[in-house]
């Protein structure tokens, strides 16, 4: 089956594609990767995802928001950017935005605060929202909950959580953005015992390059930078860990990923 996968997570704005942005996109559309949702993520990083949307022949999406490493710098400048952003065509959510008590680049109350004006974004835009978490969950569900009344759509990105907090990201009605952490043997082994429980229709998969260079490639790859080209690795350990064959797992997340970003693309 020849394969037209929609990567809902790949940093293409990051510097380290600077010298060969346009090979990394051809080695995508080569490897069954037709669409890229570029992750926006600061500032300078939302203007530029924005301009490699508007500059690429309708495989570039965008998003518009401040991840929580960034929550600091968010300003009333920050929340206009965003909100003008989000009226162009090619930006289809806002994110990367939530709460990443991990690292604690940012202070917590910072976090919390562009966080809820990011959801109040997404509530007067309409646009779904592409949410961070990483050892906040409790204070992350306690903002996000109230607010989902008023979302059109929420995916928890790059899900590495436990049973637990999958459970409950479910029953809020959330999608489930998977990775290659689901191909680390050391850290994402769990994912394999849990990944079933996503509905069909909840399922989404992404690189989040360029990070989480999937380690199950083989032959390794020579550099560890992550690409949109190795999508196809994380859907067949996804499929392989549902008990769903790999065209099945293709088919389904890439009808989500329209829908969730509201994409109109010609099969």
């Amino acid at each position: 089956m020849e394969y037209s996968l929609i990567d809902i997570g790949a940093n293409l704005a990051h510097d380290s594609f600077d010298d060969d942005r346009d090979a990394v996109m051809q080695r995508a559309a080569d490897a069954g990767v037709s669409t890229m949702i570029v992750t926006g993520s600061s500032d300078s990083s939302n203007i530029r995802a924005a301009e490699l949307a508007e500059a690429s022949d309708g495989e570039l999406f965008s998003t518009a928001g401040v991840h929580p490493h960034h929550a600091a710098d968010y300003t009333d400048e920050s929340d206009a950017l965003i909100r003008d952003l989000a009226s162009k065509d090619v930006v289809v959510a806002i994110g990367e935005c939530g709460l990443d008590y991990f690292r604690n680049f940012s202070p917590r109350e910072a976090q919390l605060d562009a966080f809820r004006r990011q959801l109040e974004i997404a509530k007067d835009t309409g646009l779904p929202v592409f949410l961070h978490q990483r050892d906040a969950h409790d204070d992350f569900v306690e903002v996000l909950e109230p607010a989902l009344p008023d979302l059109s759509r929420a995916v928890a990105h790059c899900f590495t959580g436990e049973g637990e907090s999958l459970r409950e990201y479910l029953a809020m009605g959330l999608y489930v953005g998977v990775t290659g952490w689901i191909c680390d043997e050391r850290r994402g082994k769990h994912l394999h015992d849990i990944v079933h429980i996503i509905p069909d229709d909840k399922l989404l998969i992404e690189t989040d390059a360029p990070y989480l260079l999937p380690r199950t490639i083989r032959p390794k790859p020579k550099t560890r930078r992550n690409e949109p080209m190795y999508l196809p690795e994380v859907l067949h350990v996804v499929a392989q860990a549902r008990g769903q064959s790999v065209d099945h797992v293709a088919e389904i997340t890439t009808r989500n990923a329209r829908r969730f970003f509201g994409l109109r693309l010609s099969e």
